[in-house]
Parts: C-alpha cells; sequence; structure tokens
C-alpha cells in the first residue's frame, strides 16, 4: 500500500477565484499569490493517484483564519471525503489562534475525519503563545487517538515562501509539550530527527513523533533518507508530497537514488503510514 500523508485541496470557489480569499490571509495571499502556484480539487488528486499508483492520500485544505474560509475548505474535505472514502483520509485544517478552533476541531473530528492538520504558525513560529492555542486542539486529538499535523521547516538556509521563523528549540518544546499525542512534523521536522543522535532526552522526546517528506526534492540531498533511517528507522518517516506542489514521481526517484532497502522504501511509502492511521489494504 502506498500513502501519501501530505496533500491539499481547494474547493471550486477558491481555485476559481483566489484573490477573493487574500483580505486578511497573509498567508494564503504568500503563498498562492503567484498563478503558477497551483490549486487543485479532490479529483485531480485522485487522478493523480491513479497515475502514481497512490493508494491513500490525507487531505487537507489550508490554516485559514477566517473561520467562514475554514468551514468551507473543511465542508469541502468531508464531501471530498465522502465520494472518495477508499482512496482520501481527510484533517481538519484551520488557524489554530481562532477563537473557535476546538469546536471547528470537534465538529470535523465527529464527522469522520481521520486527524488534524497542516496547523502552521506563518508569523510568529511555535511560540508559548502558540503552544497555549494548540493545547485544547490537542487534547481533542489526544483522547481521540487522532494524529496532528504541525507545519515545520528548517531555520537555517535559503528563504522562500511559506518558511516560518520556527526554530529547533521551538519544534522540540512542542514535542516534549504533548509527549502523548501522536504528532507528524512536516518537512522533516525541520531537521530536528539529527538531534536524535544525541545521547539524553531527544530520542525519548520523539517516541510518538513521524516525520514527513513534504518538499523534499526541493530542500535536502537523497541521502537524508539514508540518514533518516539510520537514525530514526523508516517507520518513523512518512510519505509526503506537498501535491500539487511536487508529484509522487520525484519522491519515488530520490528513494531510488537514497540507496535504502526495498523493505525501509516500503514502509516509508505506505507501510509507516499505515500503521499510524489504522489503514488496511481495504480501506
Amino acid at each position: 500500500m502506498i500513502v501519501d500523508v501530505h496533500t491539499h485541496a481547494f474547493p471550486e470557489e477558491i481555485r476559481r477565484d483566489r484573490e477573493r480569499f487574500f483580505p486578511g490571509e497573509p498567508a494564503f495571499q504568500l503563498l498562492y499569490d503567484n498563478p503558477k502556484s497551483r490549486l487543485v480539487g479532490a479529483s485531480e488528486t485522485v487522478a493523480m493517484m491513479d497515475e502514481a499508483g497512490v493508494d491513500v492520500s490525507v487531505v487537507f485544505g489550508f490554516p485559514w483564519r477566517n473561520e467562514a474560509w475554514f468551514r468551507l475548505n473543511n465542508d469541502y474535505i468531508l464531501e471530498a471525503v465522502s465520494r472518495y472514502p477508499k482512496r482520501l483520509v481527510g484533517f481538519c485544517c484551520l488557524d489554530p489562534a481562532h477563537d473557535g478552533a476546538a469546536a471547528e476541531v470537534e465538529r470535523c473530528l465527529d464527522a469522520g475525519m481521520g486527524g488534524v492538520g497542516e496547523l502552521a504558525f506563518y508569523v510568529s513560529g511555535i511560540d508559548r503563545v502558540a503552544l497555549d492555542r494548540l493545547s485544547p486542539l490537542m487534547a481533542l486529538c489526544r483522547e481521540r487517538n487522532r494524529p496532528v499535523m504541525i507545519h515545520t521547516n528548517e531555520p537555517v538556509g535559503h528563504a522562500y515562501p511559506g518558511k516560518t521563523p520556527n526554530t529547533l528549540k521551538q519544534i522540540y518544546d512542542l514535542v516534549v509539550q504533548f509527549p502523548d499525542n501522536r504528532i507528524i512534523l512536516a518537512h522533516w521536522g525541520g531537521g530536528l530527527f539529527f538531534y536524535s543522535l544525541l545521547k539524553k532526552q531527544v530520542r525519548e522526546a520523539l517516541a510518538n513523533v513521524w516525520m514527513d517528506t513534504a518538499a523534499s526534492p526541493f530542500l535536502y540531498h537523497p541521502a537524508i533518507y539514508r540518514t533518516a533511517v539510520e537514525l530514526i528507522g523508516s517507520g518513523k518517516v512518512l510519505l509526503g508530497t506537498d501535491f500539487p506542489l511536487l508529484k509522487p514521481s520525484r519522491y519515488f526517484e530520490e528513494l531510488a537514488e537514497s540507496g535504502i532497502s526495498d523493505a525501509d522504501r516500503e514502509a516509508i511509502c505506505g507501510a509507516s503510514a499505515a500503521a499510524l492511521l489504522g489503514l488496511s489494504p481495504s480501506t
């Protein structure tokens, strides 16, 4: 089974007239002001999956600040999952700072969504205020044993749209504060897993943490797969394409180039995610 844990989809209203959704949404405008930044719907996602041989994808929208927009996008994800119940797993996505965030997460989980994310803190990074805002959402997911995906990025290197001011300490403080939550750190966790080589604390802190590979071909040498397998094991690495940013073929090429074993490649491409999400071949 091949599972992609990181894809985005938007309702037709947003795809048709993205500029209407820019006011009050600086992060969305930053990422999608360029018309070359694609916005796709669920049918395009499933068509991509068929083309690439992906069995199941986790799909979500954007961490909107506006309640009307995050409800619109979350409702679209729920509808998409109802159309493709064996192909898509929906995650609830919204701005955790919104006063109604916990109520929306509860609504979406009650409706059958499989988790929450990709949550992002584009302006602040994952500071103390962000952690406080996350607490009620994390409690809901902990009670229901649902994973939470957090946007992270490497705090060094080149700048690009969507790169947040998070620090490694902020990412580490997040996983330490919520040790009983199952957490997916998008974009390789900003490199946090490299510190599992430390003799104390970090490896234990990452016990309930997974890293996804979203945007990896733009960020890292293919050797990162081999390094990650050596440091944290293939069971903790999840294929995430960030589609429509990239298609799965780019990741498959780099996985082949990385030199990891077939068993580790199978774990990364789906077995690990299937276990985390409770999927079976008949899902």
